[in-house]
């Protein structure tokens, strides 16, 4: 078998027909029938990837994955849900999910999507970069996903805020393209992740807000540049 995946279904029928074409494909997946099964097993093992399903009983998915977060704040996860409203997409993203994919769906893109994020992980994990990064005042962690402010107080970041936070480093005083930024961080472009990635970009203005002299803004119709004043 290959990499390990955490099904959380509460459809017993589509979840079993869901793990055995996953087994299919070579990955281990341990079954659970609701959320809160599921979080126990995600307590007990590791796992390369987590597919959640929404809308279950005794722990909903939206819940089960912040409780993830909180264990493990880089393991990938996708939800697989019926609902199909922006908002509820974008509880996803806030939360840290890798992808939002709507029932029903083609199980074959399913597994393309999933060989895409085990792929960015394993880039993220072998890439080789600088631990601690200087900015203005604060100083981050590349490695530990934190920012400590001048003040020895430390802010945690998701994998997603502390990719994308590399990204605007790196093209700092320059252009980070929106498009490069949603293929690399979200592996795709579109609408939902759009608005995901200008919910992170919020989110990091508000954790350098005590220092003018880090400004992230927008380039219309281009993407983001970060200024780093002296």
């Amino acid at each position: 078998m290959g990499h390990k995946v955490l099904l959380v279904e509460d459809d017993p029928c589509f979840g079993s027909v869901l793990k055995s074409y996953l087994e299919l494909s070579d990955y281990e997946v341990v079954h659970c029938v609701n959320g809160a099964l599921g979080f126990e097993a995600f307590r007990k093992e590791k796992f390369d990837l987590c597919l959640l399903d929404v809308m279950m009983p005794n722990m909903d998915g939206f819940t089960l994955g912040k409780k993830i977060r909180e264990l493990d704040a880089s393991v990938p996860f996708v939800y697989i849900t019926a609902k199909s409203l922006k908002e509820d997409m974008k509880q996803g993203y806030e939360i840290g999910e890798d992808d939002y994919i709507v029932k029903p769906f083609d199980s074959e893109l399913l597994i393309f999507k999933i060989k895409a994020i085990l792929s960015r992980s394993r880039h993220d994990e072998a890439e080789a970069r600088p631990k601690l990064i200087q900015m203005g005042a604060y100083e981050f962690n590349t490695e530990l996903r934190t920012i400590t402010t001048g003040n020895e107080e430390v802010i945690k970041l998701t994998p997603k805020e502390s990719r994308l936070l590399e990204l605007l480093y790196y093209h700092r005083d320059g252009l980070l393209l929106r498009e490069k930024a949603l293929t690399e961080i979200w592996g795709t472009n579109d609408y939902f992740t759009a608005r995901s990635m200008d919910v992170y970009v919020t989110k990091l203005r508000k954790y350098f807000k005590d220092d003018p002299s880090i400004n992230i803004e927008n380039v219309h119709g281009s993407g983001f540049r970060l200024i780093i004043g002296q």
